[in-house]
């Protein structure tokens, strides 16, 4: 489902949405048969632009690769055809951009900790000059790319033939020559002077027709990526979120206690606008788990905890918000809490709709769709996997309980999204009175019937746990939580 479109008016919410046909479109970096896939290539990343003409991933590996969509090029822009009620009648085709190595791997040789060079968060920039902008970060460091299209000079017209010259045969010969003569101080030759190198060789009054000077040609135009500014020294624990500001010149930074404030364009210094770190580390009760910026309002952003509660802040009330304007979060009845309430309840992303009025939240059961205006609790309440809640007991020993999804809406607010277990990903209407609920599979046959899952499959990253099942140890599993299930 692609993140992008027009900004809605509130009435398109009252307006029932009819359940979408959905078909196989593309294959990105499909594996031949019996091809092992390595680790390095797995994605861990993956971003629309704004207008949903560029898409971006990042691996394991620390790798960036841009695709362009093609099937608007003669016709202009997707929100131009939307505009004008044009028939879409082929299917949304991306090719190959370019790539990019984004980050390497690091060793923190203070605090003995490796850094692993795979992509957490990759998120779009506003473009100038037809050249795109993105931040792509690991745990540790964030690096700002631009990437433009650049033409390739070559050299041409050279007096000397590259053919008959090979290597440095030329100045070593003339080093093996010059070596058995004496020198003077001063590089001085005792053996001939310039005087009579010059009655030697006399050069012509109308020059020497074969001597021409060097030309620059343009020989082809490639696309380059050059990394502008590396945000690095910030954070002390692993980076779960970026976003950028409306207003295009800052973004934030969140980690699993402090959230910092970045000018593009200063990558020394940043500022801590939330710090949740207690002074006793053992008072600690809960972490940010995601953070992102209003779409259109610059000063108001939203973060997320591991008790389930988001927090909207203005940053117009002072330096530090350590206060929050609105606290949007679900007051469980007493009687029906259980041991794994509050585990369950952490909220894994947060995502602001495009009209900035509505955030969508996923935890591990469910997502919630929330109006920035009401804080009683939310809109709409959607159950991804209620099938598994009887073995929650099943999934806190193997540890799937602590598994991170991701969530989605569509560029019109009317659809949302989300990843589960064995490669299903799943679609709800938000429209009022809709009552759209797809299941698909990531696949090339994505309506098959699949059955549903008794027992999730682990996910791709590891999960450090407390050996004792006390309260504390369940935060510090959220808190070292780094693998993320895979949006489909």
């Amino acid at each position: 489902m692609n993140n992008h479109g027009e900004e809605n008016d509130s009435h398109l919410s009252e307006v029932p949405s009819e359940p979408l046909e959905w078909n196989f479109s593309q294959v990105f970096g499909e594996r031949a048969a019996g091809e092992d896939v390595q680790e390095v290539d797995i994605i861990s990343a993956i971003e629309f632009d704004k207008t949903g003409e560029h898409l971006a991933t990042g691996d394991r590996g620390g790798r960036v690769v841009l695709f362009e969509r093609t099937d608007t090029k003669d016709h202009g822009y997707r929100r131009d055809l939307e505009r004008m009620d044009y028939s879409m009648s082929r299917q949304p085709e991306f090719r190959y951009k370019t790539e990019f190595q984004s980050h390497e791997p690091e060793f923190d040789y203070l605090k003995s900790l490796e850094i692993e060079e795979k992509i957490n968060k990759i998120r779009w920039c506003q473009t100038a000059n037809s050249a795109l902008f993105l931040l792509s970060t690991n745990d540790k460091t964030i690096k700002f790319w631009k990437v433009q299209e650049k033409k390739v000079k070559k050299i041409c017209d050279m007096n000397v033939d590259p053919s008959k010259s090979v290597g440095n045969s030329c100045v070593a010969g003339t080093s093996n020559l010059t070596s058995q003569k004496q020198y003077l101080a001063n590089g001085g030759c005792s053996e001939r002077s310039y005087d009579h190198l010059n009655k030697e060789f006399p050069f012509p009054r109308e020059g020497i027709p074969s001597l021409r000077l060097p030309t620059v040609a343009s020989h082809e135009t490639g696309l380059v990526a050059s990394c502008r500014r590396i945000y690095a020294h910030a954070h002390d624990y692993h980076i779960n979120s970026i976003s950028t500001n409306s207003d295009g010149e800052t973004f934030i930074s969140a980690d699993d206690l402090r959230i910092n404030l970045w000018n593009l364009d200063i990558s020394n210094q940043s500022f801590n606008i939330v710090d949740v770190k207690p002074t006793n580390m053992e008072d600690l009760t809960e972490v940010i788990t995601s953070a992102e910026f209003h779409p259109t309002h610059c000063n108001t952003l939203a973060y997320s905890s591991s008790k389930g509660s988001i927090r909207l802040i203005d940053l117009r009330q002072s330096a530090l918000c350590d206060t929050h304007t609105k606290l949007f979060e679900v007051q469980e009845a007493a009687g029906s809490k259980s041991f794994f309430t509050e585990i369950i309840a952490s909220v894994s992303d947060i995502k602001f709709g495009r009209d900035g009025r509505h955030i969508l939240s996923r935890d591990y059961m469910t997502l919630k769709l929330w109006d920035i205006n009401m804080d009683s609790g939310p809109v709409a309440t959607f159950q991804v996997h209620e099938h598994l809640r009887p073995k929650l007991c099943d999934l806190y020993e193997n540890d799937s309980i602590f598994d991170k999804f991701e969530c989605c809406l569509s560029g019109d607010g009317m659809r949302i999204a989300t990843g589960s277990y064995s490669n299903l990903f799943r679609i709800f209407g938000c429209t009022t009175g809709s009552t759209e609920a797809t299941t698909l599979e990531a696949s090339k046959n994505p309506m098959r019937q699949v059955q549903t899952p008794s027992r999730p499959s682990r996910s791709l990253g590891s999960l450090t746990r407390g050996a004792r099942r006390g309260s504390y140890d369940l935060l510090l599993c959220i808190y070292y939580t780094t693998g993320i299930e895979r949006l489909g």
